[in-house]
């Protein structure tokens, strides 16, 4: 059995999306040992910071909250498809390929797994088109996820997320999949258990030979 952390570490330097210094995380330490008995640091931060999960609050007015999410669905087989070849969106074709079933937990690797690349082209990151999400969704698969800290970049009305969110699938952004290989794994998806919110940062791991 291999475990791999397939998570964004939180930092004050760490890829944000397109960059925005708005939305770059603060870490300030409130207390140490010259000013305290303990140590003790404070985090202001977007919830949509590195690994997270979307819910459809997120897209939806008066849409379900991170309080929906089953615990049950913490650990689950999912796959990775290895996109690395796509220059500019994953569409419904390139999954042509693969016998993609329902229940299934997707994870798409592209060149967005590469940081390099982000960091040079923030606005340009691989994203899932509406007619890929429309493909996904009618096979009824149970969640997707995907290198970029967006699924979608610019689409008007987001409709990536809205087809996606509104058939019930789990969006989850901002992982990690540099060194992964495609296959079969199981995931353990663990996100913070805030109430009433959209969007969830997440622990996400990749186990191999689980079950």
């Amino acid at each position: 059995m291999k475990i791999y952390d397939i998570s964004m570490s939180v930092h004050s330097k760490m890829n944000v999306y397109k960059e925005r210094d708005e939305k770059r995380p603060e870490l300030s330490v409130i207390s140490d040992f010259d000013t305290g008995s303990v140590y003790e640091t404070e985090i202001k931060m977007n919830l949509h910071t590195g690994t997270h999960i979307d819910a459809p609050l997120h897209v939806f007015k008066d849409g379900e909250t991170t309080d929906n999410f089953d615990i049950k669905d913490i650990l689950r087989p999912c796959r990775v498809l290895d996109l690395t070849y796509v220059t500019d969106q994953v569409s419904a074709a390139d999954f042509n390929d693969y016998d993609i079933k329902s229940e299934q937990f997707l994870l798409l690797k592209t060149k967005n797994s590469n940081e390099s690349y982000l960091k040079d082209f923030p606005e340009e990151f691989i994203y899932l088109a509406e007619d890929g999400a429309e493909f996904l969704a009618d096979k009824g698969i149970k969640g997707v996820g995907i290198d970029s800290l967006g699924i979608e970049r610019n689409q008007l009305g987001h409709p990536t997320h809205k087809v996606l969110l509104s058939h019930g699938v789990t969006i989850v952004e901002g992982l990690n999949l540099k060194g992964i290989k495609e296959g079969n794994y199981t995931l353990l998806l663990a996100p913070l258990k805030i109430s009433e919110a959209e969007s969830a940062p997440a622990r996400a791991v990749l186990i191999t030979d689980y079950f």
